[in-house]
């Protein structure tokens, strides 16, 4: 069985669950999921964790990422992207003027991208995975029901504009944003500042954490790959998205405490990595940090937090 990362060029008219039953059938093996969920229409890097990995979802999912996209200006659709139906449409002419003086223009989306950055709170659309009374909204939506959704927090680092197609009357640009930020939603907003409405043309997201759309593989090439006898060059270690979190090792008198997954103290650990400042700053360091990781061998065994309250590291997941 394989343990570890793959990343994925999800490709468009894929789900993510698309992507994981043909995952499973060229690795041979059930235990497998994504992380970060993409829309069909969507393409670009998914995270997929394979074997033992799969215990490590939840934190791959919190990462940050970066996305490309375009909005088209003056729709807006049940969908917030253009798949959906276009439930109002903006006056020609008014979207015509808007655009006239492209310069004046750029300055005051400008303006409005300024007012997105840093934390907020943002309304999910009614197409999403988000589950109300154990239903998907988009259950409720295909059903013609709409469901009151409530506000998320959310946090935009970087938005800014790449291009603009006047005669297209599109805009593309790029963000970096925490988890739970749907792209859709905040073309749905800025739309709405602009006051001709907007809805999601196109969607690539090229980076999560760190892994860019370089660093993917195609459907097609996992299978060559494994045609070819290479299939585990494909799999990048479990904790390559984990590598800003402290590493430790364990002494000899924490084996079998971190093989039954009890408490650990100090003594049972020892210090992995270079350190240049020093070995007390280190251990604060970890002291401080939202868990560690523990190998034995050279191999990930288990992610430990330190208990300031009992001066001790517990169990945050075994692996």
């Amino acid at each position: 069985m394989f343990n570890g990362i793959v990343s994925i060029y999800k490709e468009q008219g894929f789900t993510s669950h698309d992507v994981v039953a043909k995952l499973r059938g060229i690795y041979g093996q059930k235990k497998i999921g994504h992380t970060g969920t993409l829309d069909p229409m969507a393409e670009g890097v998914l995270i997929v964790c394979l074997g033992q990995a799969t215990k490590l979802s939840n934190l791959i999912i919190s990462k940050d990422k970066r996305y490309i996209a375009t909005m088209r200006l003056g729709i807006n659709t049940d969908t917030d992207d253009i798949t959906g139906q276009v439930t109002s449409e903006c006056d020609p002419e008014t979207l015509k003027n808007l655009l006239a003086d492209e310069d004046s223009f750029k300055e005051k989306l400008c303006r409005i991208f300024s007012k997105y950055m840093g934390s907020s709170m943002q309304i999910p659309p009614m197409y999403s995975a988000i589950k109300v009374e154990g239903k998907k909204l988009y259950e409720y939506a295909r059903a013609g029901i709409t469901i009151e959704r409530k506000p998320r927090p959310i946090e935009i680092f970087k938005l800014e504009l790449r291009s603009l197609e006047s005669e297209k009357a599109e805009i593309t640009f790029e963000v970096e944003c925490s988890k739970g930020t749907y792209i859709r939603s905040l073309i749905r907003d800025i739309g709405e500042n602009l006051q001709v409405g907007a809805s999601m043309s196109m969607l690539v997201r090229d980076e999560v954490n760190g892994i860019t759309i370089k660093d993917s593989y195609r459907i097609s090439d996992i299978q060559r790959m494994k045609e070819d006898g290479n299939l585990a060059a494909s799999v990048m270690p479990m904790d390559v998205l984990l590598k800003n979190y402290p590493s430790v090792d364990i002494n000899d008198t924490g084996v079998k405490y971190l093989q039954n997954g009890n408490k650990l103290l100090q003594k049972d650990l020892k210090v992995r990595e270079i350190i240049s400042d020093g070995e007390e700053q280190f251990w604060e360091t970890v002291k401080n940090s939202d868990f560690i990781r523990v190998y034995m061998d050279d191999s990930l065994k288990a992610l430990y937090k330190y208990d300031k309250e009992n001066t001790c590291y517990k169990v945050f997941k075994m692996l």
